[in-house]
């Protein structure tokens, strides 16, 4: 299953909105086929291994880090192909939340006498598929805010200036984390001061994809329509989505979608943005933003996760810091954070850390 985990992993650049699946399939204790779902609207990943196993697929055993699928969709249901093919055992990570599987593909197989277990590394298949188990089990997607900083917790110059806090190596992991999200979500202030792209810069060598490296849905933002007809993002091939209170005000562009959001104390609704955001099947947000949005989301309790590189370099008292959080007067105010991990990434380091107001997945 650990295996399974690994090659499911590789489709974690191209499969949104589906999740990312890995099979291995073992005969006489040796691994003989494996597969992964590689895009979403292509063959998952049962097929694939089953392809690869041929006929020394009747009998053997099967590891899929999630319920084989039991319904026509794009492709047709995992669960017949494996049954067609002789499996004799199946074991599977965890149950598919997807309501239309949600246990189907399971029962399935037991109906046609193949010996099915439920749970091996379940933990570790829900950290896998993170925002598409948040999603299919009733919630938002999952919202990661990537935040860089000196060591004595600046972001930017009074001026606003942060070019460049840290090195280049971050900046690539940064890359990296923007290609596995769904969508890439700032505020007008940032587009105003910075005139991001919001794209995915590396290649699919560089990210070790066959395959078109799939641009995530940006998003702005904007509860005021002030985003410039001249933004730079305008012109990158992909969709941007802005989110305003008054979508009369804004200008048509090809590249542009608006949608409105109710306001709350004068500013976008976070909790009405994050139910706007479902209807385009975003698993994973990522933020890249300044410290009133950062903070906002934090003070909603919408942060799943916060990943912060930290530079060696000091900024001094007049730098921004990161999170504008202007209710917090004394020490039981303050928000905890759990440190997950934290390791080199070249010159600088990243810490991961979670709220502990968010339960994990996996203790579910």
């Amino acid at each position: 299953m650990a295996s399974a985990m690994r090659y499911a992993r590789r489709g974690v650049y191209s499969t949104s909105p589906n999740p990312n699946v890995g099979c291995v399939i073992v005969r006489d204790n040796q691994e003989i086929a494996v597969g992964w779902h590689h895009k979403a609207g292509e063959a998952h990943a049962e097929i694939n291994a089953l392809h690869r196993a041929g006929e020394l697929a009747k009998g053997a055993t099967a590891y899929v880090t999630l319920e084989p699928c039991s319904h026509h969709g794009k492709t047709g249901p995992c669960a017949d192909a494996l049954i067609e093919a002789g499996i004799a055992t199946v074991y599977v990570a965890m149950e598919d939340p997807n309501p239309l599987v949600a246990g189907k593909g399971i029962q399935r197989l037991r109906d046609a006498g193949i010996e099915v277990k439920v749970g091996l590394l379940e933990s570790r298949a829900r950290q896998l598929n993170a925002g598409f188990v948040k999603r299919m089990e009733g919630g938002f997607p999952f919202v990661r805010v990537k935040m860089a900083m000196s060591l004595d917790g600046r972001t930017a110059m009074s001026s606003g200036e942060s070019k460049w806090v840290t090195g280049t190596d971050a900046r690539q992991d940064v890359q990296r984390m923007r290609a596995r999200s769904s969508a890439i979500l700032t505020g007008i202030g940032t587009v105003l001061a910075d005139d991001p792209l919001l794209n995915v810069r590396l290649t699919a060598d560089e990210l070790g994809i066959q395959q078109e490296v799939r641009q995530p849905l940006r998003v702005i933002l904007d509860s005021n329509g002030r985003l410039p007809a001249d933004a730079k993002l305008l012109d990158l091939h992909g969709q941007v989505l802005l989110l305003t209170a008054d979508k009369s005000k804004l200008f048509q562009h090809p590249n542009l979608s608006v949608e409105e959001v109710a306001l709350k104390d004068g500013k976008l609704d976070l909790q009405a943005v994050m139910q706007t955001l479902l209807k385009y099947e975003i698993n994973e947000v990522h933020v890249e933003a300044g410290s009133v949005l950062c903070g906002a989301l934090l003070s909603e309790n919408l942060v799943d996760e916060i990943v912060i590189y930290m530079a060696s370099h000091l900024m001094g008292d007049d730098a921004q810091g990161l999170f504008a959080l202007p209710g917090i007067k004394n020490m039981q105010q303050r928000i905890d954070l759990k440190i997950e991990d934290i390791r080199a990434v070249g010159d600088d380091w990243r810490i991961t850390a979670i709220p502990v107001t968010k339960k994990r997945l996996e203790q579910k």
